[in-house]
């Protein structure tokens, strides 16, 4: 596998009279064959982390079963699995091991019975030491469902796992069932641990939710990608949140400086059939009239296949045209991750003011994000944005689940698809 990067500027061209110039520039990132072919024939390491809590009593901790059932099954010979467990405490249900018989851990996961309350951090970090067991030549990834508040636990230690589990290498999906579970600690989770957030609003989702996540698990290539990048002089990233993922999913993405003076950001997993998309925001001074060098890009990456770490591939420059007479030449899909961003953020400022009890600005927030997302296109996520802005106008209340169904949708396309 290689990776394959395009970057592309909102407009190409700039104007040569004007002191300072503001640029989004999309980087699309990607892991593509190189004669190999497109099968997976890199191992997965799999963890399932699992909410038993009292609360999951009856048909959900059913439907789960089920839907990890499903996964056992789908897993091909020599990918590893482990399975934890937790309530109020939290317990190694699978060691981690090779997948040989499927049966016996499909009797172990049935046996598994709802009680106690819930502690995710005790989950996690058991998950985590069972993943990095067998984290050598694999892909590897847990998948952490709860249905409620870490009332046994601490959400800055779950945190703390996340972050850890990047450094490891193993990406952590976070999966909330129901309406009662912690938005913003699970999305963080998946946000540190390089994972995707979904919602099982639905006892019956559950395994095509599970279906999801392990279809595009099984695409991963490559692992432990961080994007390399160096401005040009006269160039700056913008002081404020300067770096998003804007796909598959929308993150804030911190920017870090590498020992060799270049600016970077994880990644994590690039998947072959599915582009990672970064958008920086950058200030651009007066430079002279033609082409003028504006950043240098790099990936630094893992591949599993071949045990080898700290690969990187071609350097890439980015380029500009100064004009003397300005003519802009706007690139639409640029525009089109430059909408789906301020959507994101537009959305996430509305939840701010709805818990600062701020209903009116909510409302009106969501409105714009509404109109952002028909500017995009995106008929679904429009819909549910104005129907809860409207709900908020009227004086009325957002159910639990109408305020995370608001969320998700601003954020990825995958769990709605």
């Amino acid at each position: 596998m290689k990776v394959f990067l395009q970057p592309a500027l909102n407009d190409g061209n700039l104007d040569g009279n004007q002191v300072n110039s503001q640029r989004q520039l999309a980087i699309s990132v990607s892991a593509i064959a190189d004669g190999a072919g497109l099968g997976r024939n890199v191992p997965l390491n799999l963890c399932l982390i699992l909410d038993h809590s009292g609360s999951m009593s009856g048909r959900p901790l059913e439907t789960v079963k089920q839907a990890a059932n499903r996964i056992v099954e789908r897993l091909n010979p020599g990918d590893r699995l482990s399975v934890v467990v937790f309530d109020h405490r939290a317990k190694v249900l699978v060691p981690n091991q090779t997948v040989e018989d499927p049966e016996k851990i499909k009797a172990q996961i049935n046996r598994l019975k709802a009680d106690g309350g819930t502690a995710i951090d005790e989950g996690l970090r058991l998950g985590i030491e069972e993943l990095a067991k067998g984290k050598k030549e694999t892909i590897s990834q847990a998948f952490l469902l709860t249905d409620g508040e870490n009332e046994h636990g601490d959400n800055n230690r779950c945190l703390k796992f996340a972050q850890l589990a990047a450094s490891y290498n193993l990406t952590l999906n976070s999966l909330g069932f129901g309406d009662n579970w912690n938005q913003d600690i699970l999305e963080k989770i998946a946000d540190e641990g390089g994972g995707s957030l979904s919602h099982i609003q639905q006892p019956d989702d559950a395994e095509a939710k599970f279906s999801q996540l392990f279809t595009r698990i099984q695409t991963v290539g490559l692992t432990n990608a961080y994007l390399l990048f160096s401005l040009a002089p006269r160039v700056r990233l913008a002081e404020l949140k300067p770096i998003a993922q804007v796909a598959p999913d929308t993150i804030e993405l911190p920017v870090q400086e590498e020992p060799d003076g270049r600016f970077s950001v994880r990644l994590g997993d690039l998947m072959k059939d599915a582009e990672r998309v970064v958008l920086a925001n950058f200030y651009i001074g007066q430079l002279a009239e033609g082409k003028q060098p504006i950043a240098e890009l790099q990936v630094r990456y893992d591949d599993p296949s071949l045990n080898q770490t700290k690969l990187l591939s071609e350097l890439i420059l980015v380029e500009a045209t100064v004009q003397k007479s300005y003519q802009s030449v706007a690139d639409a899909e640029v525009q089109q991750h430059i909408l789906a961003l301020a959507k994101y953020r537009q959305t996430q400022l509305a939840e701010t003011k709805l818990q600062q009890g701020d209903r009116a600005g909510a409302a009106t927030m969501l409105q714009t994000a509404a109109k952002t997302a028909l500017q995009m296109g995106d008929q679904n996520a429009a819909t549910v944005l104005q129907t809860s802005a409207t709900r908020l106008q009227a004086g009325e209340e957002l159910s639990e689940a109408e305020r995370k169904k608001t969320r998700i949708v601003s954020k990825t396309i995958l769990q709605d698809s």
